[in-house]
């Protein structure tokens, strides 16, 4: 494999192995956040339909209640309050309630105060030893007369069963006033209603709840269901039931067992209990494994398919890079070719860059021979076109490096930042151009230069946007930073936190622009004569010099305006351009490049 094929290769790669990575993460992240958002739905999909059901089981369960209120009232106003309990009648009329009702009711039992059956419906005798006078429903009774009281799900213990079954009942018991005989007393009106009823609508609800569950306590934490009571009478499942009963009704989040869960609670009325509904925050449903599934295979397909985009992107972004750069090295060895123009819209722009500031230096050179008997527009015109070609050889032979280094990154940093360059440096033939386009120049350099030095200094820019719309002479700060980087900052070490900040303001119709380093600085007797003793500037920096910037200052716009050098050894230096605010439009460009000199 030759070398250009090779360079070509690793090219290609790199950026292919950049859109590659993008591609996989931004498609991963994406799917991520659909898979996130969904779940979120979905789970408050899962809330909203709790509740709704759990609103749903208690105005159920509140129904049934009701019904047995309802039975309670009529049986005591309509029946005991109306007939002679010792009557006849008042046994037919109890029997006939009982028997409308008996789908929803175990038994009805009318006591005295002394804890004695009056009547009973179905007919039967009461168990031996059965102490009425102590049990919770009769006592609750007879202190609060004024009041309907439901009792927790209980074994009835009250009567004989032939068949010697268990009955789970809810009691309900009211304190009456009876006719007894003629005579007027007290009595207790129970009414034990079938729990089974109630606990149909619970089982019902906890049915296919994708780990969901639903459980009933009374107002003291005690459980009156519970679709885990085996477990929880083992030891082997926990329910913080006690904790539940104080909550108000609503939607709480807690922690037990390692397992976070979301609680829905919702009293129902005239009895205090509590239907809790428990949604694990964590369980995954089968509706949330298939779009995983489904976000998965989406993810995969769209990846294999940006890959194959990517491929054929970084083929068509590496070709004229490397093109480009065999064309400026058949420069650089001394042929003539033309400059490479093609691929994308910026190598196309600087490739015509390029080839243009080749033809500018010769038409320039040609122009300086040619000019040599006008002495002021000939100086003027020498002074400008001093651009030094070592700065372009040199940085278009970094981006080489970078290429062979496969920084292409960097490489298409250094040669975006070089096209821009050379478009302030052309300037379309213009000597003078805006402060603005001045600015935009030296970001461009020094943008280069940090990467040519490994960015072993740093760059500061503090600029009244106020001056940007003023006339300059072009290239006037590219050699003020040449200087403070080869003489102030460019050797010193990456600890000593070298900088150069470029600042400009407006003060009293003058414009001053400052270039300050804190580099090594310069002697007293070398700031003295550095802008009028040619001979002790130095010729290995910029090839143009403060002096070369300062005489063209002057020359333009008169000889109060130029450069101001200040410096202490060790500390740094400080360069200023003073420069007349001449607002930047077509009249005073024009006068400008005429006249080669401002008259104000």
């Amino acid at each position: 494999m030759n070398i250009k094929t090779r360079k070509n290769y690793d090219i290609q790669t790199i950026i292919m192995s950049v859109l590659t990575l993008l591609t996989i993460v931004s498609s991963i992240a994406m799917g991520l956040l659909l898979y996130t958002r969904y779940e979120k739905a979905m789970k408050q999909a899962e809330i909203e339909a709790a509740d709704t059901l759990i609103t749903s089981t208690v105005y159920s369960v509140e129904h049934y209640l009701l019904n047995m209120r309802q039975i309670s009232n009529t049986i005591s106003y309509n029946v005991i309050q109306e007939q002679d309990v010792s009557s006849r009648e008042f046994n037919q009329e109890l029997s006939l309630f009982y028997e409308m009702n008996k789908d929803k009711l175990q038994s009805i039992a009318l006591y005295d105060n002394n804890g004695k059956l009056i009547a009973a419906e179905p007919v039967t005798s009461q168990k031996e030893n059965v102490d009425v006078l102590t049990q919770n429903w009769f006592t609750s009774a007879t202190e609060e007369i004024e009041n309907m009281h439901f009792s927790t799900p209980h074994i009835q213990n009250l009567f004989r069963d032939d068949a010697s079954r268990y009955h789970w009942v809810v009691s309900l018991s009211r304190s009456v006033d009876i006719i007894d005989g003629g005579t007027p007393r007290n009595g207790v009106l129970l009414i034990d209603m079938k729990y089974s009823g109630i606990l149909d609508m619970l089982e019902k609800i906890n049915r296919d709840n994708n780990g969901q569950y639903y459980y009933l306590c009374d107002s003291d934490g005690h459980i009156i269901y519970h679709p885990h009571t085996v477990e929880i009478n083992r030891g082997t499942f926990i329910e913080n039931n006690e904790e539940v009963a104080s909550y108000e009704d609503g939607i709480y989040e807690d922690r037990i067992n390692g397992e976070n869960r979301k609680l829905i609670i919702s009293t129902i009325s005239y009895t205090g209990w509590k239907i809790v509904g428990v949604i694990p925050i964590d369980a995954k449903n089968e509706t949330l494994i298939r779009f995983r599934y489904y976000i998965i295979t989406i993810v995969i397909i769209l990846i294999m398919m940006i890959l194959f985009v990517n491929k054929i992107v970084s083929k068509k972004i590496s070709s004229p890079i490397l093109k480009l750069d065999d064309s400026v090295k058949a420069y650089e060895a001394g042929e003539k070719p033309s400059i490479y123009i093609g691929g994308s819209s910026e190598i196309r722009h600087l490739g015509r860059s390029v080839q243009k500031s080749y033809e500018q230096i010769e038409a320039l050179m040609k122009e300086i021979v040619e000019q040599q008997n006008e002495r002021r527009k000939s100086e003027l015109d020498a002074l400008q076109s001093q651009i030094n070609p070592h700065f372009l050889y040199n940085t278009l032979e970094s981006i080489t490096w970078m290429i062979e280094g496969h920084r292409n990154e960097d490489a298409v940093f250094m040669i975006s930042e070089l096209a821009k360059l050379f478009r302030i440096s052309l300037s379309k033939g213009k000597t003078i151009i805006s402060i603005e386009d001045e600015l935009q120049h030296c970001r461009s350099y020094m943008n280069i230069q940090k990467h040519r030095y490994k960015e072993r200094f740093a760059i500061e820019y503090d600029i009244d946007s106020e001056i940007l719309t003023y006339c300059t002479v072009k290239l006037i700060l590219q050699p003020i930073l040449e200087n403070a980087i080869y003489y102030g900052v460019g050797d010193m070490d990456e600890d000593e936190d070298a900088r150069i900040i470029v600042s400009g303001v407006i003060e009293d119709k003058d414009i001053y622009i400052s270039v300050e380093d804190n580099g090594l600085g310069m002697r007293e007797e070398d700031v003295k004569n550095i802008l009028v003793d040619n001979q002790k500037v130095p010729k290995h920096g910029s090839g143009v010099g403060l002096i070369n910037v300062h005489t063209r200052i002057q020359l333009m716009f008169g000889e109060e305006y130029g450069l101001l050098v200040e410096s202490e050894a060790d500390v740094g230096t400080k360069v200023t351009v003073h420069l007349p605010a001449v607002p930047y439009n077509k009249e005073n460009c024009e006068e400008l490049e005429k006249s080669k000199i401002w008259k104000g």
